[in-house]
């Protein structure tokens, strides 16, 4: 049987004020034809990672709203996860992809999350590829099905995208991050493709209002210097993320400003097993230097710990070579910090280039831009007013929350 995520209680009211009253009353205009429908959300994991986090926010306001809203997390076990982390990065373009044994793992678990489904539902939204194939063993316990990528498959390795394919277009429709990211070989089901970006929530312990005293005070539990500048990013420990990269990029800017500080801070996922290996690397590459902390949730770093490195950070970045979406990038924007991404993925509909951040392609770029905002403070402070601004007008959970009212409407569960 799947596993019931416990959420708390959120209310829309609460947002007007930051997303103001026309978006909430839209809300609820388009919540009245959906009430007391029952819309289940099903994912790999209940922590680590954006979908998670969305999902915290999404489902109790789909409650506040009228719906019955739950959120199921699939059963799985180590051999399963190995191999849907090997499927994630060959859906991104690795070259490596699954076997025969790892193929028959997948379609096992699968099978059995769909025999555990339990209840009848309006609406079954399953996120991204681990539990893709529900809809194929439990079809008739729900009225319509989306699929949810939040992955970029836009250049996949083709083994595993012919194998998912099929499953995907079973589905009454699918949702994007964008309109690039959908694979080729659609076919008709290219008329059931949404494209909805994600969001965070202004509200959250990650993302509320967090002042600079407070924000020093958490980061020098974790050794950082408030008087000294820090580069900060947030992210998953992976090859994407390139952490490797973002230590280049480092040293190069204390070859001028010497006394920069850099904190790397991540998650350990309970569906990414490479994690582990991908932080043990990055530590190792860091080379016991001081001023290079390397922190995620296993040092006691969670989602407040987060807000005050991002708030007490002179420059955030997220220099990834391959990004879903990247909502580090929103989260360091709603802040007002000066940030620096990868200009791959979602990251440009989020940074516009000189305007609310800067785009990068290598390390080198990276550290030339850092290097820039560290000598002209009003460059940074310019930069995070209109970064903020272009958060909270486009990736905010309300406008998220009205865009999945929307598709459920037209899609008529």
């Amino acid at each position: 049987m799947l596993q019931e995520v416990a959420i708390g209680q959120k209310s829309l009211a609460d947002y007007a004020s930051i997303v103001g009253r026309e978006t909430t009353e839209r809300i609820r205009e388009l919540a009245e034809p959906l009430r007391g429908k029952r819309v289940l959300h099903v994912s790999a994991t209940a922590f680590g990672g954006g979908v998670s986090e969305i999902l915290y926010t999404i489902v109790p306001l789909m409650r506040d709203i009228g719906l019955d809203a739950h959120w199921h997390v699939i059963f799985g076990k180590e051999e399963f996860f190995e191999a849907t982390k090997l499927l994630h990065n060959s859906l991104q373009g690795a070259p490596e992809t699954l076997s025969d044994e790892q193929w028959a793992v997948f379609d096992e678990i699968n099978q059995i999350n769909a025999d555990g489904l339990e209840g009848e539902w309006d609406a079954v939204i399953v996120h991204d590829p681990q539990p893709i194939g529900l809809r194929r063993g439990a079809a008739h316990k729900g009225g319509k099905w989306i699929w949810r990528c939040h992955i970029d498959l836009s250049t996949p390795n083709p083994a595993p995208i012919a194998r998912l394919l099929p499953l995907i277009e079973e589905y009454d429709a699918s949702v994007w991050h964008m309109s690039q990211y959908v694979p080729n070989g659609m076919g008709a089901h290219r008329d059931a493709v949404n494209i909805i970006p994600p969001a965070i929530d202004p509200l959250s312990p990650k993302n509320m209002a967090f002042s600079r005293e407070d924000a020093a005070f958490i980061c020098q539990q974790f050794g950082i210097d408030p008087e000294r500048p820090l580069i900060t990013q947030v992210s998953r420990f992976d090859p994407w993320k390139d952490p490797i990269g973002v230590i280049d990029a480092y040293r190069q800017v204390t070859e001028q400003v010497p006394e920069t500080q850099l904190a790397m801070v991540g998650s350990m996922a309970t569906d990414d097993p490479e994690g582990r290996e991908y932080f043990q690397k990055t530590y190792e590459y860091a080379d016991n230097d001081p001023d290079i902390k390397i922190l995620s949730n296993l040092n006691n770093v969670g989602a407040i710990e987060v807000n005050a490195f991002q708030s007490q950070s002179d420059i955030c970045l997220q220099k990834s070579i391959r990004e879903g979406f990247g909502l580090t990038v929103t989260e360091a924007l709603w802040k007002g910090r000066p940030t620096i991404g990868g200009n791959v993925g979602g990251i440009p509909l989020q940074i516009e280039d000189g305007i609310s951040g800067f785009l990068v392609n290598s390390p080198e770029e990276c550290a030339a831009r850092s290097l820039e905002i560290l000598r002209d403070p009003g460059l940074g402070k310019t930069l995070g007013r209109e970064g903020k601004e272009h958060a909270r007008r486009l990736f905010l959970s309300p406008r998220l929350l009205r865009d999945w009212l929307d598709l459920l409407n037209r899609i008529e569960t």
